[in-house]
């Protein structure tokens, strides 16, 4: 007679000896995987944050290159800034300076250097609307005003670094696929052993009544709760680590910080809670199967 046990008879975690290596194994694999997750998200994030930064930054921005004899250097700059400062849709134009230039230059060529000895051309920066100006009508008015002057919309360097951005993104959410798998599949392994192991106590409970579903809950309980807490102290240690790290990317200009801010945090608070139903679906599933191959057997 198969008789269901009654809610009296306490929690179907406590039919289930507490000891065994594979309890803890749980735990541990949990701990190391909710550290590579909590490390994935935080990268996943921070490349979506550079992404976001690179194309407010460079959609918005656009520059004037004037390389011309230095007959018509000068000429040929304030004709490229008027031509810039009346195009509908440029907010602000100016030069840049020869202090900015150097400044530009030093990480290649040394603080050290005379502008006057290089070709260097002048640069003039603009900060753009939203809709951006009348490229056409700006690039036709230069080739007139100022024939050695070329306008640059950053559309060549934007796309290649967007490009590189999305492709840190994929790779973080793929990391997040294979750290799901990996515990997927450890449980299930773990599951499987605890239930070989505890073959005898598994019969004797079936012989006094109790269904499968009643003893798939007491070993999906248990490692369900053991992921949750050996997640848990993953995700703390490894948040703790990214919080405390020195935020070198605060001033840097291309440059995203791994630490996440805001509500961005509850992405990692949501780790020990998805590690903990991947273990408890994984244990089930391996559960129900292993008792029902055991039922026909």
């Amino acid at each position: 007679m198969n008789i269901p046990f009654r809610k009296a008879d306490g929690p179907p975690i406590q039919v289930v000896p507490p000891s065994g290596a594979t309890a803890h194994l749980v735990t541990a694999t949990a701990f190391a995987m909710a550290v590579l997750a909590v490390v994935a998200i935080a990268a996943t994030l921070a490349a979506h944050r550079l992404s976001a930064r690179w194309s407010s930054e460079l959609a918005r921005s656009s520059t004037i290159t004037i390389l011309a004899p230095p007959e018509t250097m000068q000429q040929q700059t304030a004709a490229a800034l008027q031509a810039a400062q009346t195009t509908p849709g440029v907010l602000l134009a100016r030069v840049l300076s020869e202090q900015e230039q150097q400044g530009l230059l030093a990480p290649w060529l040394g603080t050290d250097l005379a502008l006057d000895l290089l070709p260097v051309p002048n640069v003039i920066v603009m900060e753009e609307t939203l809709d951006g100006p009348d490229t056409m009508g700006l690039r036709l008015r230069l080739a007139g005003e100022a024939p050695d002057a070329l306008y640059d919309d950053h559309t060549r360097w934007r796309r290649p670094m967007m490009a590189v951005a999305e492709r840190l993104r994929l790779v973080g959410y793929g990391a997040l696929g294979l750290i799901t798998l990996c515990v997927a599949a450890m449980v299930t392994l773990a599951a499987r052993a605890a239930l070989s192991a505890n073959r005898q106590v598994v019969e004797t409970l079936r012989l006094i009544g109790a269904r499968d579903s009643y003893i798939a809950s007491a070993f999906v309980q248990r490692f369900a709760w053991r992921a949750l807490v050996g997640a848990a102290m993953g995700s703390v240690l490894a948040g703790a680590l990214i919080a405390l790290s020195p935020d070198v990317a605060r001033d840097a200009a291309f440059a995203a910080q791994l630490r996440p801010s805001g509500l961005e945090w509850l992405w990692i608070g949501l780790v020990p809670l998805i590690a903990g139903a991947v273990a408890y679906i994984s244990t089930r599933i391996a559960a129900a199967r292993m008792l029902a191959n055991a039922a026909e057997t």
